[in-house]
């Protein structure tokens, strides 16, 4: 039957080999008259799927599905059409929505982190079976370089970046690797647990024995055949109770002549029944894998939240880098254009006598400065630009991509009136929000669980046990054995004819259930390790893991509040900054503009023009740079207080399945005019003051 349908298979395989031939070769011959054919369209890259790994095959409708590997899907490297839908005449035309959009879809440390949260599935089903859990990666996967994260463009010691594949070396509750210093090998301690998977066990075997004898009454070699099969059906439940079930038969056949039965059929069966009365007793310490387990998965749930607000304030940081890139190279622009317009003016002052040479010499070093202060800023415009395209994409491949200039569309909105949010509701909001803190939490129960299972481990081992079974016995009397055929054993050990009355298998089996030979009982089974020392020591280990737990908790919380004031306090101070550039530049242009009119009026000299546009020049990027310290003070508050998904609207089920449906809006922000950096019209340069020559005195006669 089977290699029926598999002949079916291949014939069916054959025939749709056959017609894609026929197909290709069909539609090649119609792309020979066609001009222009039509080019096939490339596939789109689909959202991450989420299967639950917590539950495993059944054997129906397949009765082999548990034996089966399950074939994860290969990760897709291509990037979301979010990216072909912003691109414009060869530029990624960018807005802060836009960035986070492309992050949630595209970022490669979100991606990462997304498969933690399967991982930490397959704990749960491992554990369902009585197994111990494997622990699950709750670190922060900072493989994405900008932004201020250790690597390129940012400060080696801000961030580490994951030692494994799922994330840092160290974790935040249930990682199995410990939080800062914290151990956690005592997690899951406590009594043996029996497998929950039922376990059939089966032995066949033949077996074929030839022997000598030395007795005097029986053939001197003896030949025995032996076929056994025998089975054993095991299972343990989450009260402490264990069950099992034997069944076991054998045939022989023998030439002794000191054989009654030949064949002899033996068969039996025993149901026992245990139960742990000390250690390892109730639902608490055999099911504390599975509770660990299920908490691990909330921690991933927690950590992949927190692997987002990261990834999120990290695409912030780098979008207000360009932005700030973008503005200082409009500034070193407008800088040397200053520059170059004294040199100029010096150039026709020298030339017609009214300017010393030092002058232009002078002016000339102010242009080669500000040439290269316009190189960098140049160079690190591009580097901003690679930085984020790398952050938003999975990965660089595509030509155009690649070549694209990324022009930011949005702006920083400073808001005339901000509200002033007291620092206690912004600690109450931390404390209610953080992730760091939500895994600790979760991390204490789990301590909690092994710290009483520890305490049932303690106990000495006392077992009930009760058990049931029957035995049958059956076969033929044996020709060698019965009285009077030769070669009989002597009178007494020697069977009469017709003495035992044949019985078959199935009879055999009959006697098993009808009590003819039952064999049943109960007892009680001690085992009581002394001093004990090895118990001892996991169950205080385990209380002062949980104490020392207890302890990071608070330290946590005292950070928490720490990092939430020094944030709202950079926010007040960043804002005053900005208030105060914003106000320096505008004193800055007027004095530029004063100096510049005074020169014309010959009351002033190039070295002070020169000296108010380098003022003037300071003062811009000051305010630039203001403006981006603000809005990065404001993307660590949200982070400080742990609302960095309510206060942008972004949706974590977005994120979990790299596909966005929802927008993201992030407050405080402005469109840029045609995506351009924001221009603060140079001052006019005005003309240097004309020298008429001396006018010659008429003689007086």
């Amino acid at each position: 039957m089977h290699l029926t349908r598999l002949n079916s298979a291949v014939r069916l395989a054959a025939a749709i080999a056959f017609a894609g031939v026929l197909s290709v070769s069909g539609w090649a011959q119609s792309s020979q008259v066609a001009p222009q054919p039509a080019q096939p369209q490339a596939p789109q890259p689909q959202p991450f799927q989420l299967g639950d790994y917590s539950k495993g095959r059944s054997h129906f409708p397949n009765p082999v599905g548990p034996y089966v590997p399950r074939n994860v899907p290969p990760p897709n490297l291509s990037n979301t059409p979010r990216i072909d839908q912003l691109m414009q005449n060869g530029k990624l035309m960018l807005a802060m929505d836009d960035a986070i959009a492309l992050a949630l879809e595209n970022n490669l440390d979100i991606a990462i982190a997304r498969y933690n949260l399967n991982i930490a599935d397959t704990d749960i089903l491992r554990t369902k079976a009585g197994a111990a859990f494997r622990g699950v990666n709750t670190g922060i996967v900072q493989g994405t370089p900008g932004g201020g994260v250790g690597g390129i463009g940012g400060t080696p010691t801000s961030g580490s970046q994951g030692g494994g594949a799922g994330g840092t070396t160290s974790g935040a509750g249930g990682a199995g690797a410990g939080t800062s210093g914290l151990v956690s090998s005592t997690l899951g301690v406590g009594p043996n647990i029996t497998p929950f998977d039922p376990i059939i066990t089966g032995t066949l075997q033949l077996d074929r024995n030839r022997t000598q004898s030395a007795n005097s009454f029986s053939n001197p070699f003896t030949n025995q055949n032996t076929g056994t099969g025998d089975f054993t059906y095991s299972q343990g439940f989450a009260s402490g109770t264990s069950m099992s079930v034997g069944f076991n038969n054998s045939r022989v056949t023998s030439s002794s002549n000191f054989s009654k039965l030949s064949p002899l059929l033996n068969s039996n069966f025993r149901f026992t029944l245990t139960q742990h009365l000390l250690s390892g007793f109730g639902f608490l310490p055999n099911t504390r894998f599975i509770r660990i387990a299920k908490n691990n998965r909330e921690i991933s749930d927690v950590g992949f939240r927190l692997q987002v607000i990261t990834t999120v304030n990290q695409i912030q940081t780098i979008y207000w880098d360009l932005v700030n890139a973008y503005e200082n190279v409009r500034v070193q622009q407008d800088s040397l254009a200053l520059a170059e317009k004294t040199l100029a003016d010096n150039k026709k002052q020298v030339e017609i006598g009214t300017l010393a040479p030092i002058e232009v010499v002078r002016a000339q070093s102010v242009v080669a400065t500000n040439q290269q202060s316009l190189i960098v800023a140049k160079t690190n415009l591009e580097l901003q630009q690679l930085l984020i395209k790398n952050a938003l994409s999975r990965t660089l491949v595509d030509p155009v991509l690649a070549e694209a200039e990324v022009i930011p569309t949005s702006t920083m909105e400073l808001p005339a009136n901000e509200p002033v949010v007291p620092v206690q509701d912004l600690i109450n909001d931390a404390l209610n929000h953080r992730a760091e803190l939500a895994e600790s939490r979760i991390d204490l129960t789990n301590r909690d669980i092994s710290n009483k299972s520890a305490r049932s481990a303690l106990l000495p081992s006392l077992d009930l046990f009760a058990y049931y079974g029957g035995s049958g016995l059956g076969g033929t009397q044996s020709v060698l054995n019965t009285c009077g055929n030769p070669g009989a054993p002597p009178a007494g050990f020697c069977s009469q004819p017709g003495s035992f009355n044949a019985v078959s298998y199935s009879s055999t089996l009959n006697q098993l259930v009808n009590s003819t030979a039952p064999d049943k009982g109960a007892g009680l089974q001690l085992n009581i390790p002394l001093r004990n020392r090895s118990a001892q020591a996991d169950q205080v280990r385990a209380q002062l893991e949980y104490r020392q737990a207890q302890m990071r908790l608070q330290q946590l919380e005292n950070v928490v509040r720490i990092e939430v004031r020094n944030a709202q306090y950079s926010l007040l101070q960043n804002r005053a900054s900005v208030e105060a550039a914003a106000a320096a530049v505008e004193l800055a242009r007027q004095s530029l503009d004063a100096e510049q009119k005074r020169y014309a009026l010959g009351a002033s000299t190039t070295t002070l023009v020169l000296q108010a546009q380098r003022d003037l020049t300071q003062a811009q990027s000051n305010l630039v740079s203001a403006k981006a310290s603000y809005e990065k003070s404001r993307v660590e508050l949200d982070r400080a207080t742990g609302l960095t998904l309510d206060h942008n609207s972004i949706l974590l089920d977005d994120a979990e399945r790299g596909q966005v449906s929802k927008m993201p809006h992030v407050p405080y922000v402005a469109p840029r005019q045609e995506g351009q950096p924001e221009a603060v019209p140079p001052p006019q340069q005005p003309q240097p003051p004309q020298q008429q020559p001396p006018q010659t005195q008429p003689q007086q006669d």
